[in-house]
């Protein structure tokens, strides 16, 4: 388990969201979610197209704020300890290192912390040998692993990943994988969505089933797909298609 960063002494988690609910336009987009995340399994927040996934995620990681109810983190100024990586990165135009660094300095960091943080985030993406390289220049796979790196380079205790492979070939799809997998080794909780049945399996410890924006079931992975409850999760499952 890795070292909670700064003087934190108690965890952050778990998230409780309580009666959650978000409105736009007039149009009910999210329902009275009541959730629970706590530290340890990799949840996987599944469901198709339009169900609600990224603005569930949003919310819990405090970029929009719920129309109704509550989201609670078990300490004040938890976003100082959790990241979120997007679908599609939202990089700097600076060299490889110099976007990781970057968020290292708007925590206050010294100077010699941040070079040995960022030289530890880049080999645990696999990147140091892109150190130089202008982001913007990547490859997809390759932006999304230094999006990866930076959300690991402060050692958040929670991250949050939105569809991080949706835009992705087989072969970079199986290296951000790895990469989200040692993540979680390391001592971070993974909170992510996906509409991709057969990267929930590989990456789930539990699944949450979200369709129009409600949590339809919550269950371990296996048990999930061996037999799912709600009528919208076995369509789903049979590929049968859903919206929202």
């Amino acid at each position: 388990m890795m070292k909670k960063p700064g003087n934190q002494n108690r965890s952050i988690l778990p998230l409780t969201l309580q009666d959650v609910s978000y409105e736009k336009n007039h149009s009910l987009l999210l329902g009275k979610v009541n959730l629970i995340l706590e530290s340890g399994p990799r949840t996987i927040i599944l469901g198709p197209n339009g169900a609600g996934k990224s603005l569930l995620m949003r919310i819990c990681h405090g970029i929009l704020e719920p129309t109704a109810g509550t989201v609670d983190w078990s300490i004040p100024n938890a976003i100082r300890y959790q990241s979120m990586v997007f679908q599609r990165p939202m990089l700097l135009q600076r060299n490889v290192a110099a976007n990781i660094d970057y968020v290292l300095r708007l925590r206050s960091m010294q100077k010699k912390e941040r070079r040995l943080r960022t030289i530890e985030a880049m080999e645990m993406t696999g990147i140091t040998y892109l150190k130089n390289t202008q982001a913007y220049s990547l490859s997809a796979g390759e932006q999304q692993r230094l999006a990866l790196a930076r959300a690991w380079a402060t050692k958040p205790e929670a991250m949050f990943l939105d569809e991080p492979t949706a835009n992705l070939d087989p072969t970079a799809t199986h290296e951000v994988e790895n990469i989200i997998l040692d993540i979680h080794k390391s001592g971070t909780k993974i909170i992510m969505s996906t509409h991709d049945m057969a990267q929930a399996q590989r990456i789930a410890t539990e699944v949450i089933f979200l369709h129009k924006g409600n949590i339809l079931e919550r269950a371990p992975v296996k048990m999930f797909f061996q037999n799912p409850v709600s009528l919208e999760a076995k369509q789903f499952l049979q590929g049968k298609l859903l919206w929202g």
